[in-house]
């Protein structure tokens, strides 16, 4: 039971790690994280802006119907 104490307490306990992020794979990090958040404001930005969109040109043709300046069925 101590044994198994000793192990799990221990897990929790850092040590320090001495490791070196060469500068190839520290730019690919950097250039990983860049991508990833930016493709996240891109998909929160088409979840919302597009369906935005849509209901917008929908009010525009709803109000150009109701007031009867539809040109392009006078022509």
């Amino acid at each position: 039971m101590r044994v198994i104490a000793f192990l799990i307490i221990s897990m929790f306990m850092p040590t320090a790690a001495f490791a070196y992020v060469g500068p190839g794979a520290g730019l690919g990090a950097i250039g990983t994280l860049i991508a990833l958040i930016g493709a996240i404001l891109f998909a929160i930005i088409g979840f919302v802006w597009y369906p935005l969109k849509r209901l917008l040109r929908k009010r525009q043709a709803r109000t150009e119907n109701s007031t009867g300046n539809n040109t392009h069925l006078n022509e």
